[in-house]
């Protein structure tokens, strides 16, 4: 009884996620131009988001890791 009441919370909040970035997706579709040096590219305002939430992502796994290896 347990696992079905698991598997449909898990749907839930699954579904619940996918509704929420669909959301934020479709309201952040205003492309921003983004100027680094003498580079300047556009991109729409939820992708940057997301590229800069997956580089910290990155950064914080690498670093955990190094912390990690260190001890």
């Amino acid at each position: 009884m347990r696992s079905k009441i698991h598997i449909k919370l898990r749907i839930f909040t699954g579904l619940a996620l996918l509704l929420m970035v669909a959301l934020f997706t479709l309201q952040n579709t205003e492309v921003v131009t983004i100027t680094f040096l003498f580079w300047h590219f556009s991109l729409s305002r939820a992708l940057l988001i997301f590229l800069v939430l997956v580089t910290g992502v990155v950064v914080g796994w690498v670093l955990h890791s190094i912390a990690e290896r260190a001890k």
